[in-house]
């Protein structure tokens, strides 16, 4: 296993260029979320994480825990429907997980993600095939691990989880929904992207993008 690190600043450059993706993309994912929801997720992600990179700047984190605490109580008080509360505890529970450190290596990086996807389950009771943002994240968390078993270093494996995630992502064009509002429309959700599973593609691809 490589005995690399990922920098307080290489994390806040994720939270960045994520911020970034969702803004370029606001139209978009609100459009997506039309389809099937309440046409909001595009413009509430941008909102949240510009909440969230203004936090960040005003009080620069000293560890990895108080930033992510930061990242996660911000989006779950500024950010309306189900993803606010759904992304404030991924990033509230990654925290957490990591401690009061000034960088991650591998296992740190991996345990944090493993345990924000936790946190999603937790509160959204999401499975595989639901058509929700699970449906991006577990594969995404599935293949970082993976790699990092394999002896990928950082990078690869934060790549092969973007793969993984937007591969998700596209797998829930066909799916009927089955939580949250989607799932109202019954059959009439099929043939959609879901919205969160897309956001969340965006989330893996910064990640890939801090850490190549």
């Amino acid at each position: 296993m490589a005995a690399e690190t990922v920098s307080l600043e290489r994390l806040v450059a994720w939270l960045s260029r994520f911020t970034q993706l969702v803004t370029e993309n606001r139209s978009y994912l609100t459009e997506l979320d039309s389809a099937i929801g309440d046409a909001d997720h595009g413009s509430n992600m941008a909102r949240g994480m510009a909440a969230v990179m203004e936090k960040t700047a005003a009080a620069p984190s000293s560890a990895v825990d108080e930033l992510f605490k930061l990242v996660g109580m911000t989006l779950v008080t500024s950010v309306g429907g189900a993803s606010g509360p759904l992304y404030g505890t991924f990033f509230l529970r990654f925290g957490t997980t990591v401690g009061a450190v000034t960088e991650l290596d591998s296992a740190g990086l991996a345990a944090a993600l493993r345990a924000g996807l936790g946190g999603i389950v937790a509160r959204g009771k999401a499975e595989l095939g639901d058509k929700t943002m699970f449906d991006a994240m577990s594969p995404a968390v599935d293949a970082f691990d993976a790699e990092i078993a394999a002896g990928a270093d950082l990078a690869a494996a934060a790549a092969g989880a973007a793969t993984a995630a937007a591969a998700g992502r596209d797998a829930t064009e066909p799916l009927v929904a089955r939580k949250g509002r989607a799932s109202y429309l019954g059959d009439r959700s099929a043939g959609h992207l879901d919205p969160g599973a897309t956001s969340t593609a965006f989330l893996f691809q910064a990640l890939a993008e801090a850490l190549a």
